[in-house]
């Protein structure tokens, strides 16, 4: 395996799509290990409402990057980075396959294309004034100024995750440069094959609703009351995770389980749309694999085509 460019899979596309499933089995028959590119599944405790690994999953394949904080502290970029390249470099050194699986785009691309991320400190003063605006103003407050300042910036963040949108518009603040424009990248430090799993819309909202009906039967609620039993609040950054604060609010008693249950399914749905402004259909730096059946045979001959063309990592694979 080339030292200067060892080769590195990432397994990408919108949630509920698939990936997890794929990994595992290209792991199998490619000597890989997973490193994990959600951004919700570093949290200890999250477990149901992230579709985190299982540990039986995790006992078949190592995975890194997950259940390394508590759902109060911080996971940013920066910390992404640094993670996930020393976990990279770990598993080249065991002549094995890094595989980068998530749909956390901006983690993907910042690793895969070497972003520089900018040195600028947390102003604890400035975001506690930029939360108590969006608290006055309602969700979205922050997230509709930042689309006015930076669309381009805007459309990669989810409005609900407000740490984000705050990070962006503390950005601005002190850089007075537009968030977007700092994504400055330095040399691609490997050589990559980026495989998308997609599938037809309603194909995929169907695969949600019927995630989050899962999800349900396995005791998200509970999990969620666990949580708040532990002292984490609504309002930290970890907990707006998709379905958390709705599960709160049914604890809480301010709507039941069936309206609940509505909205996660709805916001979960515009979230893969987002998702696919990282992941573009269009985009010649991904090969798109369709996962309406089963997408483990073209995405196999990929990475085996990919493997060989790049220099053997580990043992050639046989398909699971």
């Amino acid at each position: 395996m080339s030292q200067l460019n060892p080769p590195l899979l990432a397994i990408v596309g919108p949630t509920a799509v698939g990936k997890s499933a794929l990994a595992l089995a290209l792991a199998r028959a490619f000597e890989g290990e997973i490193v994990n590119a959600d951004s919700r599944q570093v949290y200890r405790h999250m477990d149901v409402g992230t579709a985190k690994p299982t540990p039986a999953q995790r006992d078949q394949v190592p995975h890194h990057l997950i259940d390394i904080l508590d759902p109060d502290q911080e996971f940013s970029l920066a910390l992404f980075l640094q993670l996930a390249q020393e976990a990279v470099r770990n598993i080249h050194g065991m002549g094995k396959l890094p595989m980068v699986v998530g749909g956390t785009g901006q983690y993907i691309w910042a690793l895969l294309e070497d972003w520089k991320v900018p040195q600028v400190p947390p102003d604890p003063q400035l975001r506690r004034a930029l939360e108590s605006e969006e608290l006055a103003g309602g969700q979205g407050t922050l997230h509709k100024r930042l689309q006015t300042l930076d669309p381009q910036g805007a459309s990669s963040i989810d409005p609900r995750n407000i740490r984000r949108v705050v990070r962006a518009l503390e950005l601005h603040h002190v850089t007075g440069k537009l968030p977007s424009s700092l994504r400055m990248k330095g040399r691609p430090p490997y050589r990559h094959l980026v495989i998308g799993l997609t599938m037809p819309r309603e194909a995929l909202y169907q695969r949600i609703d019927q995630r989050v009906d899962r999800m349900l039967e396995q005791e998200f609620v509970s999990e969620v009351e666990g949580l708040l039993k532990l002292g984490y609040t609504p309002d930290l950054a970890s907990m707006s995770s998709l379905g958390y604060r709705e599960i709160a609010s049914v604890l809480g008693r301010e709507i039941d389980l069936v309206e609940a249950t509505r909205r996660i399914k709805f916001a979960t749905h515009g979230f893969t749309r987002r998702q696919y402004t990282w992941f573009r259909r269009g985009d010649s730096r991904i090969r798109w694999v369709d996962a309406t059946g089963d997408p483990y045979p073209e995405a196999e001959g990929l990475v085996r085509d990919f493997l060989r063309g790049q220099g053997r990592c580990g043992r050639m694979g046989t398909t699971p």
